[in-house]
């Protein structure tokens, strides 16, 4: 028997027991489970420094994806205190009506069951996934990309023995060690035992599982995110946005990764832009037109429009109207997180409610699409896709309805 064929048996039979489980239980094992978190600190950071060594030859950007310090650890364990603060949703009742014939209908959160996670060069959300789905009345089974396997490991194995020490079932949290890819085929066809697949990495991954599986999947997490600086814009609050958005962590997701500006403004705002960015250590790429404007930037291909960068490049093209910016977004958009700059309401509204993403922000950095900034605590994941779940997946898009109806012996 496999490992993944045995512990996802495992997280099954956990499954029942767990969906049972008190918020209090539940709290008070993640409240264990964040302590424990930062009791075994240097045990963490010692691994993940093994994960930096074996992928040195990693982009800037995407080592900062992989590496753990002291305090992102802390953030970590905060994650699963401030899931802990958050209310339980299972058993929440969504709807009640009564019919004529006088049955009672109500209509209650459920967890789902078996969340198979997949994800990629991001070890802290072993943390978050395990707390979002335990919280949630779901078992979960991790499987980690290879650059991160020491990392993930010792963060599981930290959780898995702080859980035993509690009432909640401890099989309920599950780790495959095997990074080999053949796994993952295996994962997302195990209908069996695995009631849902979230994919959280790069395109390569996420496509792979969305066109293999025969789990029902949520796809999340590619983000080629544009921010339009419209003629009405507040150019430095535009320059602000950028740099931010840009920046801050180009390696996540809901990182700028285009940027459109209106013609009638280029000429003012982009030389001093394209500094701002060349200042922080961006490459910049430019359309033809935004190249007469700043004659250094290097040629954006065709290739560029569509590629999800994760690192310092960006690329700006100069467009003629706001028409001109919707058409060029609805064709390269992954529908994460879009954005614009303008002091104009009529078109703000309009981009609002012509562009098709996740997230659509109106003078702010996309980077806030996160399930902390929303308030939603820790988040298992972005969807970019438009059933059950889109935006940040918190606790109540990792449970489904159920209807429980009453009666009083009423037959049909």
């Amino acid at each position: 028997m496999s490992e993944l064929y045995e512990k996802s048996r495992l997280a099954k039979e956990a499954c029942k027991a767990l969906s049972l489980k008190t918020r209090g239980a539940k709290d008070a094992a993640l409240l264990h489970m964040a302590t424990a978190l930062q009791e075994a600190k240097a045990a963490i950071l010692q691994a993940n420094s093994q994960d930096l060594a074996e992928n040195s030859h990693l982009s800037k950007a995407l080592q900062d994806r992989l590496r753990l310090t002291p305090e992102r650890i802390d953030s970590m364990a905060q994650g699963l205190i401030e899931v802990v603060n958050l209310p339980d949703p299972v058993g929440e009742e969504i709807q009640m009506t009564k019919r004529p014939n006088g049955l009672k209908i109500r209509k209650v959160r459920v967890p789902i069951g078996v969340i198979g996670m997949i994800y990629e060069a991001r070890p802290n959300v072993t943390a978050d996934a395990a707390a979002l789905c335990l919280k949630s009345g779901n078992a979960v089974i991790l499987r980690g990309g290879s650059e991160a396997r020491h990392s993930n490991l010792a963060i599981a194995k930290v959780l898995q023995a702080a859980l035993k020490e509690t009432d909640i079932p401890a099989d309920a949290l599950q780790i495959i060690e095997d990074t080999d890819r053949a796994i993952v085929a295996e994962l997302i066809r195990l209908r069996e035992y695995i009631d849902l697949v979230i994919p959280r990495g790069g395109a390569g991954l996420i496509k792979f599982v969305s066109q293999n599986a025969t789990v029902p999947v949520i796809e999340t997490g590619v983000g080629n995110c544009h921010i339009y600086v419209d003629a009405e814009a507040d150019l430095e609050m535009a320059k602000n946005i950028i740099v931010n958005g840009k920046c801050q962590r180009p390696g996540v997701c809901n990182a700028l990764e285009k940027a459109l500006i209106h013609e009638k403004v280029a000429a003012e705002f982009l030389p001093e832009m394209v500094k701002e960015l060349q200042k922080r250590g961006v490459l910049v790429k430019g359309c033809p037109y935004a190249r007469q404007f700043v004659p250094e930037l290097t040629p954006a291909e065709m290739d560029d429009w569509a590629t999800e960068y994760l690192d310092l490049i960006m690329a700006i093209r100069v467009v003629e109207s706001l028409d001109d910016a919707l058409t060029h977004i609805a064709r390269y958009s992954t529908k994460h997180s879009e954005a614009i700059v303008t002091n104009n309401y009529f078109t703000a509204k309009r981009f609002t409610e012509e562009v098709d993403a996740a997230a659509v922000y109106v003078n702010a950095s996309t980077r806030f699409t996160d399930g902390g900034e929303f308030g939603l605590g820790a988040e298992i994941g972005i969807s970019t896709q438009k059933m059950h779940a889109r935006g940040p997946m918190g606790l109540e898009e990792l449970t489904t309805v159920k209807y429980v109806i009453e009666g009083e012996g009423q037959i049909r």
